[in-house]
């Protein structure tokens, strides 16, 4: 990193075409980049034929900026936004199964009722944890199962919103015709040449 500058992570989230090779494309453009991407969730919104990724990038601020427009030549990409700095609320699912014998399940338990969690298994050797939560709640249960042996565990990237009654999402409806336009072609055939996968 240049000039002593400490890398973060930055939440960025886009709005796109629901259709074949758009992750592909995205992706390919952090490849070639060379931006690392620490989460990547993509899910389906409010209105049909569009997703939504939510981005986490660790970098510098500058590489960011760089990133944002980059996603926005893509010519599936219909807007993007970052959240990093905003008022937004963020959360990710995890599901982690901890060593437990009998005699510690009580204690176990007890621990997860205390971070808001859930056991959604439980067998003689083990049980499984589900938590709904931000980054820094997630790591502090994590931290406190350690002593106990962490068997397994798989999380799904970040996923933000902002606060308020500001959105990230497209609001004004398009006519029939402009839809099937956009179905077919895209919607923004007259803008930059989307990004080729190599």
């Amino acid at each position: 990193m240049t000039n002593g500058a400490q890398p973060r992570k930055h939440t960025v989230v886009a709005l796109v075409e629901d259709r074949p090779g758009v992750l592909n494309r995205v992706a390919s453009l952090f490849r070639r980049r060379g931006f690392n991407i620490d989460s990547l969730a993509v899910g389906t919104t409010e209105e049909a034929g569009i997703s939504r990724m939510t981005i986490v990038v660790e970098s510098e601020n500058g590489i960011v900026d760089q990133v944002e427009k980059q996603l926005g030549k893509l010519i599936d990409v219909i807007s993007v936004s970052h959240l990093t700095h905003e008022d937004a609320i963020s959360r990710e699912l995890a599901l982690v199964k901890v060593a437990c014998t009998t005699e510690q399940r009580r204690e176990v338990l007890d621990l997860v009722d205390i971070f808001r969690a859930r056991a959604v298994d439980v067998s003689p050797g083990s049980i499984i944890i589900q938590i709904v939560a931000d980054e820094r709640q997630f790591e502090s249960l994590l931290e406190n199962l350690a002593p106990y042996g962490v068997m397994e565990m798989t999380r799904t990237g970040r996923i933000a919103m902002l606060r308020g009654e500001e959105t990230t999402a497209m609001h004004e409806p398009e006519p029939d015709d402009v839809q099937r336009f956009h179905q077919e072609s895209g919607r923004r055939p007259e803008g930059a040449l989307p990004y080729v996968s190599d």
